[in-house]
């Protein structure tokens, strides 16, 4: 494809898995946790295959707030930490190109999900060491990935570094639970504890004990969820925690537990902390969703 650009550099090393690619790039920085990197490329060779029903029913909540005047066929995007490539996958079939990254080993659980998928390139590198020129991107997108890295604020402004200017910048930011109840608040705590102390065990027994604590934590939320919504009760359904996830594959649940309770750094923000690291790093036009997850959101660069 013609909007396709040749990197600012040449990649260290490029190694082939199945049908893909992946050109590795240096990850050192600054703004960087490298032993986080190293337990999230465990975990998304773990938990990478998705199905395409997951993919479609979870992207169409966090991408609910993008039309086609952001992402369209003429779009050249880029997905910053992408993880698996299960975002990279959603917006595939609705971008001309995408650019997925990752600093971790998370990139060859990629290759596997986006074996088939044409239109998206691999790269290995960290948000410092983006191998592209500045202002080359349409829209640029960080789902989950920014509240991991230790100065937050600080990464925003190197991701719309390669944003053009009219181009659109999408994030999805851990919320501080500050449109939520004292129950919410206090769950939150409990688990809090129980992460300090699971992210330090070996990374094969925090697979299990994150594995019991979706049958043993998720799971009864879930189905409370769903039995008071069978009988009716939709509204008070919905204020129970975790409810968001009745709709969700047990593989899902799996999955966000251990992305949950496995990390050594999380980081939390409320809607007027996420607005203003939006508007410090040049974005206007804000809209930070009403629904969940909390807080997805995205703005224009001035």
């Amino acid at each position: 494809m013609n909007m396709i650009r040749a990197y600012e550099r040449s990649p260290d090393e490029v190694l082939e898995v199945k049908n893909k690619k992946i050109h590795i790039f240096d990850i050192n920085g600054n703004n960087i946790d490298k032993k986080v990197v190293h337990d999230f490329g465990e975990e998304w060779l773990k938990f990478n295959d998705f199905s395409d029903k997951d993919i479609k029913r979870t992207g169409e909540e966090y991408f609910d707030i993008i039309d086609e005047t952001i992402v369209n066929k003429e779009t050249y995007a880029i997905d910053i930490g992408c993880g698996s490539g299960r975002w990279s996958k959603y917006l595939s079939a609705k971008a001309g190109f995408i650019e997925a990254v990752d600093p971790s080993n998370a990139i060859f659980a990629a290759a596997n999900l986006l074996n088939n998928v044409k239109n998206v390139r691999l790269t290995k590198a960290s948000i410092e060491t983006l191998p592209f020129e500045d202002e080359t991107f349409d829209f640029a997108m960080s789902v989950g990935v920014l509240h991991h890295i230790p100065n937050t604020g600080a990464a925003f402004k190197d991701c719309l570094k390669k944003v053009k200017k009219g181009g659109h910048f999408y994030v999805y930011l851990y919320y501080n639970l500050d449109n939520r109840g004292w129950l919410f608040t206090r769950l939150f705590r409990f688990s809090d504890v129980l992460r300090s102390g699971i992210c330090k065990l070996p990374v094969p027994m925090k697979k299990i004990v994150c594995d019991i604590l979706a049958l043993i934590i998720y799971m009864p939320f879930i189905l409370a969820t769903k039995l008071l919504t069978l009988i009716g009760f939709t509204r008070l359904a919905k204020k129970l925690p975790l409810s968001s996830y009745h709709n969700k594959s047990f593989f899902i649940i799996r999955n966000d537990s251990l992305d949950r309770f496995g990390t050594r750094l999380e980081q939390r923000f409320s809607a007027t902390q996420v607005r203003e690291m939006m508007e410090n790093a040049g974005l206007t036009n804000i809209v930070i969703s009403s629904d969940v997850p909390y807080y997805h959101a995205i703005g224009k660069k001035k």
